[in-house]
C-alpha cells in the first residue's frame, strides 16, 4: 500500500471522528476460559486458542503459553503494524522489517517471596531492522512515532484493572 492509498482508506474515517469523536471510541475485547484441576487459563484468539499456563520460573513444565511472552507478542505486532503505517504515510520503503521484543520478570516479585521485588514484564524494548534507504534522521522520526501511536505500548503505562464477579451457573462456556 502506498501513501495515497493508505490517506484515501484513512481520510473518511479521520472526518468521521472529528465530527463525531463519540464514535472512536473502539471497544475491544478478549475472552477466555479455566477449568479443570491444572492452572492453566485458554485464551480465544481469532488464530484458535492458546492455553496460557505457569513460566518454567514460577512452576509451569514449559508446555503452555506464557502470558508475558503473549503480551510481548501483542507488543511486537501492534508496533509492526503501526511502523509500517507510519512509514508509509511518511513515504518511507520498507523493503523487509523485522522485529524483537524482549523484557523479563523477576520471579520473586510474581511469586510473592520479596514483597519488593516488582511484579511484571521490566526493561521492555522493541528493536527494529528494515532494509531501507532511509537516513538515521528519517529512522529516529519514525521510531518515535512508532512509539506515539502503538496503542499496545501506550496501554502498559495503564494497569488495568481487575473484577472478580461470581455467575450464576457453574458451567463454562
Amino acid at each position: 500500500m502506498d501513501a495515497t492509498t493508505l490517506r484515501e482508506l484513512q481520510a473518511p474515517l479521520k472526518q468521521k471522528y472529528r465530527d463525531d469523536p463519540a464514535t472512536a471510541t473502539t471497544p475491544l475485547h478478549a475472552r477466555g476460559r479455566g477449568q479443570g484441576d491444572d492452572i492453566t487459563f485458554t485464551v480465544t484468539g481469532w488464530a484458535g486458542d492458546v492455553r496460557a499456563g505457569l513460566h518454567e520460573a514460577t512452576g509451569g513444565d514449559g508446555r503452555d503459553a506464557c502470558s508475558g511472552d503473549m503480551l510481548l507478542e501483542a507488543l511486537l505486532g501492534c508496533a509492526g503494524v503501526t511502523l509500517r503505517s507510519v512509514a508509509t504515510a511518511m513515504g518511507i520503503t520498507l523493503e523487509g522489517v523485522t522485529g524483537e521484543v524482549t523484557g523479563s520478570f523477576d520471579a520473586r516479585g510474581t511469586l510473592g517471596v520479596d514483597r519488593e521485588a516488582s511484579v511484571g514484564v521490566t526493561d521492555v524494548r522493541v528493536v527494529f531492522e528494515a532494509v531501507t534507504d532511509a537516513d538515521d534522521e528519517r529512522l529516529a522520526k519514525l521510531a518515535q512515532l512508532t512509539e506515539r501511536y502503538c496503542v499496545v505500548a501506550k496501554s502498559l503505562a495503564e494497569a488495568p484493572s481487575i473484577e472478580i464477579r461470581r455467575r450464576g451457573d457453574s458451567s463454562v462456556e
